[in-house]
This record gives structure tokens, C-alpha cells and sequence, in this order.
């Protein structure tokens, strides 16, 4: 296998070859943890993945079936009522080392975070949903920019203890609940190693073939975390080497698959880009500038083959959605015409027309 055969392997892994139907709870189960900061373009990297509409997605987060809280790295991710309690057990400890290092700095030490975490408990009992800025008046924390960085810290924290996650979406304002009122409790608690265990074999399993450092990257654990969890769970995962660089998966059968030429418009942001530390499978370097910016920023992209030839943008009007398009090379505008197939989708995920420019 070489780099330029990984993007296959990863179309299928991350499930834009769609081998299957998938409902959007799948999906996310499948992936263990989906990049979700970007919320609308959230929505969508679901989307490309399934039939499903923005609208059915919407209602899936918002009744709970899909979670959307701070893990891992951490970032918002979507996560599925079935997995959220056993990764809070393994990332919530190093997340909320941090959460308590930037509370610290307004006055806020581990025992008022409690305290605090007490009060929001109060406040949203009885699925009782709030905004951020709700919670943080009840509490009789001031809506200021530096306060703002103390609001996010608490209610972090919050999330990290296992108390709150997203509640219904308050018009495009979002909102917390008590996770216990929106998904049950285990009664089988995981302990650490086979937490991390399930977490990488998962990682492998719908983001393969990726290194060490990919998972390392993605899940937030240092390296020779990783590297222990990946022996222990080395007989369940296929290994190739790649100018000396270990590449795991698990087998996805890949021979069996007819690949046609595929386009996919994908949003900001998608695990597809966003999971892995390296990223020469996906595009040329000279193009990185162009893909996602120095400070983190990740553009939506065209992906023809599982390779990014392009970004793209989208503008709602009154009556459709318009999408202007760059592509890399001059060459590849003559494929624009191609690009009216991979839209498709995305014409029937918004529930409206789609103008390509």
C-alpha cells in the first residue's frame, strides 16, 4: 500500500463510500467522537455520510439520540449516549486539569467549581434547558469578555464531571442539560485499559489506515499511552509499513469494493482531515495554506477520490443555497460539471436548491 492508496481506505473507513445505509446514530457511534465545533457544518459532516436530512439530524441531537459535548482533545464533538460515560471516565481527568488552570486564574479553585457545579445542577433540574448566558446569570456571573473565558470554564468543567451536555437548540442559541436526564447511566463501569482499549480499536476502525501519532492526535492521551493501548489490542488490527511508518486498520475487505470517481463536498472541520496529525494522504503540501490556516482554522472541502482538490463556501438566498467554489489548479475547473453529482446530496440534506458558481 502506499499514501496515494490510503485515501481509499479511508473513504470507506470513514464511511463517504457507502457500502451501507447508516442512520446519523451509526455514524457517530462508528466514529466514537466527531469533531462538532463548526455546529451547522457539524451537522453535515454527518449528513455526507447517510440520507439523512439537516432536519432529521437536528432532531437527533436535540432528543438527545445524538450528544454533543467538550471530549478529548478537547473540542465540541458529537459522541453516542452509548459511549459518552466511558470516554468522560477516561478523558475527563486531563481535560479537567485544564478547565481548572483557566477557572483559577478568575478565583474559581476545584472546591467552588463543585460548589458551582451544585448550583448549575439546581438550575437545570426537571429537563430544564438553559444558554450559557442563562446559567451564568443565575449564578451572578457578568456577560464580559473576560468573564466569558471563566462562563466557558465552568461549564467545561461541567461537562467533563459528567453533569451537563447539550440540551434542545434554543432557536440557533444552544443549550445545556443534565446529561443523567438525557441518558441513563451505565450500570457496567469500563476500567481505564479497557476504555482506551474500546477507544482505539474504534479510532482504527473508522479513521484507518492511521499512525500511533494520528491516534495520539485525535484522542488527546500522549504517545506511550497509545502505544501501550495499540499492543494490547494489536491482534484485532491489520498493520502495513510505509516509509518506516506504521499504519494500523482494521480489515475492511477493500478488494471487494467496484470505487467509482466519487466527489464529496465536505464541511470545515471533518474528520477527514481534522483526526490525523500528518495529512499527505489527503493533499499536497503546497495546498496546506489553502485547506486550513496556522491557528487551527479548517476549511470546507472538495474531495475527488478521497484527495482535496478545492475549498468551498456556501451563502443562503431567499429561496436557494448558492456554492462558489477554488479549485488548486486550473485544470480541475473543467471538472465543475461533475461537481452537479456530489451536490446532489447536499441538495437533499439542506431541503433546497443548490446553485454551484
Amino acid at each position: 500500500m502506499t499514501h496515494s492508496e490510503i485515501s481509499y481506505h479511508r473513504l470507506v473507513s470513514q464511511k463517504l463510500y457507502k457500502t451501507d445505509k447508516c442512520s446519523p446514530q451509526e455514524i457517530v457511534h462508528h466514529f466514537g467522537a466527531m469533531q462538532a465545533q463548526d455546529y451547522a457544518m457539524a451537522k453535515w459532516a454527518i449528513g455526507s455520510r447517510c440520507d439523512a436530512s439537516e432536519k432529521e439530524i437536528e432532531e437527533d441531537i436535540n432528543s438527545g439520540k445524538i450528544i454533543r459535548t467538550h471530549i478529548l482533545r478537547p473540542t465540541w464533538h458529537f459522541v453516542s449516549p452509548d459511549d459518552i460515560y466511558w470516554m468522560l471516565d477516561i478523558a475527563g481527568p486531563q481535560v479537567k486539569r485544564m478547565t481548572i488552570s483557566g477557572a483559577k486564574k478568575f478565583g474559581y479553585d476545584a472546591k467552588k467549581l463543585e460548589k458551582t457545579n451544585n448550583s448549575i445542577e439546581k438550575l437545570l433540574s426537571g429537563n430544564n434547558h438553559l444558554t450559557r448566558d442563562e446559567i451564568m446569570q443565575e449564578l451572578g456571573i457578568k456577560k464580559t469578555s473576560k468573564e466569558d473565558f471563566l462562563s466557558a470554564a465552568i461549564m467545561m468543567h461541567a461537562e467533563q464531571d459528567g453533569l451537563v451536555c447539550n440540551g434542545r437548540m434554543n432557536g440557533k442559541k444552544i443549550t445545556y442539560a443534565l446529561l443523567e436526564e438525557r441518558v441513563e447511566k451505565p450500570k457496567i463501569q469500563l476500567s481505564k485499559e479497557e476504555a482506551l482499549a474500546k477507544l482505539a480499536l474504534r479510532y482504527f476502525e473508522s479513521h484507518g489506515p492511521a499512525t500511533l501519532v494520528d491516534f495520539s492526535w485525535w484522542s488527546g492521551f500522549p504517545p506511550t499511552i497509545c502505544a501501550k493501548t495499540i499492543d494490547a489490542i494489536k491482534l484485532q488490527l491489520e498493520l502495513i509499513e510505509i516509509e518506516n511508518q506504521n499504519y494500523y486498520f482494521v480489515n475492511q475487505n477493500i478488494e471487494k469494493i467496484n470505487f467509482k470517481k466519487s466527489i464529496h463536498f465536505l464541511p470545515a472541520f471533518d474528520e477527514i482531515l481534522i483526526s490525523y496529525k500528518t495529512r499527505e494522504a489527503s493533499f499536497l503540501t503546497d495546498h496546506q495554506t489553502k485547506v486550513f490556516t496556522n491557528n487551527g482554522i479548517f476549511k470546507p472541502i472538495i474531495l475527488e477520490d478521497g484527495k482535496v482538490i478545492g475549498i468551498w463556501k456556501r451563502t443562503f438566498k431567499k429561496d436557494h443555497a448558492k456554492i462558489e467554489t477554488e479549485f488548486f489548479n486550473e485544470t480541475e475547473n473543467s471538472k465543475k460539471q461533475i461537481l452537479f453529482e456530489g451536490i446532489k446530496s447536499f441538495e437533499k440534506y439542506l431541503g433546497t436548491k443548490v446553485m454551484i458558481e
